[in-house]
């Protein structure tokens, strides 16, 4: 195939790793099959740039010289939630002309403020898609998505997300093996799935302020397969059903159901992940009761039946 060139859009305040993580994986695939891409790094003024671990990057050139590339990759980091403004133009201008235009993290908000997102469906950082939503309303954010694709444009979450998004775009071009390869060469999986949930159950809610909701979030995390009802939930914390369910979804931010389900789907995932345990034997553990349920369930949430989950993150040699 013709050499596809990558561009990485360097400023400062930028998160080191959401650039060298994808270069990376690029960078080994040009070694795999050489000639296959040709990175190039640019800042404003072609000036060295400071990461947010006080890392320095000297740019290969400045953005106003820089050609079109085939990969536009803005990563994030603080200094992408608040961008030079001529920054912004300048990915508002060369952004479309691109084959594929990539964010890591929150270089998403500087391609939501040049109008790029607009209608379209992106993810960033868990942390900031919240404010992401709020500051721009006409691009629709999935919190949930490892990277999002939609159309040429393509988002992902934060840090090492953007490592998957670049084995991802491997992939595409020169197959699974190669991506394999330089997966193995990394020592990262080949690979997330793109609409593989972001964050752990407990990560994504709040705890709850007293300790009762408390005691019932700590319950469910450690008997998955229990009668896990909300009337069985609300006698533990010595509440009405109803006064519980509310009282739940207040403290911490999702319905006690939905806690339940992200707490079972990922038992599973571990177990599928790090023992030889029969899906059978999984289903029940994990209180789906049977092993269709944890199908639908993973179907439903993350596009892909247990069985293509395990083989795709079981590790070669399982303790």
């Amino acid at each position: 195939m013709a050499p596809r060139t990558v561009l990485a859009v360097l400023f400062d305040g930028l998160q080191s790793l959401d650039v060298t993580g994808p270069l990376e994986v690029f960078a080994g695939a040009d070694l795999l099959s050489p000639g296959a891409y040709r990175i190039r790094t640019a800042s404003l003024d072609g000036a060295p740039v400071r990461t947010t671990s006080g890392l320095t990057l000297v740019p290969d050139e400045s953005l106003s010289g820089a050609r079109d590339p085939d990969i536009l990759l803005v990563p994030g980091g603080p200094g992408g939630l608040r961008p030079d403004p001529r920054l912004v133009d300048w990915v508002r201008e060369r952004g479309p002309r691109a084959d594929r235009l990539v964010s890591v993290c929150t270089g998403a908000a500087v391609l939501a403020g040049a109008g790029l997102l607009d209608g379209r469906r992106a993810t960033t950082h868990w942390a900031y898609c919240d404010r992401l939503a709020r500051e721009y309303p006409a691009v629709e954010i999935d919190p949930d998505p490892v990277f999002v694709r939609d159309g040429r444009i393509f988002t992902s979450a934060g840090v090492t997300a953007g490592i998957d998004l670049a084995l991802a775009l491997v992939e595409e071009d020169l197959g699974r093996d190669a991506a394999l390869t330089v997966a193995r060469h990394l020592v990262v999986f080949l690979r997330r799935p793109g609409n593989q949930a972001q964050f752990s159950a407990q990560l994504a809610v709040q705890t709850a302020q007293r300790e009762p909701l408390r005691d019932v979030q700590r319950w469910i995390t450690d008997h998955p397969d229990a009668d896990l009802s909300v009337d069985t939930l609300a006698d533990r914390a010595r509440l009405s059903p109803r006064h519980f369910a509310r009282a739940f979804r207040a403290e911490t931010g999702m319905t006690p159901g939905r806690y339940v389900d992200r707490v079972r789907l990922e038992h599973a995932r571990r177990l599928l992940e790090d023992t030889a345990d029969g899906v059978e034997e999984i289903a029940r553990t994990c209180g789906y009761g049977t092993p269709e349920a944890m199908r639908r369930a993973f179907v439903r949430t993350l596009g892909t039946p247990p069985a293509e989950y395990r083989r795709r993150f079981r590790p070669a040699t399982t303790p």
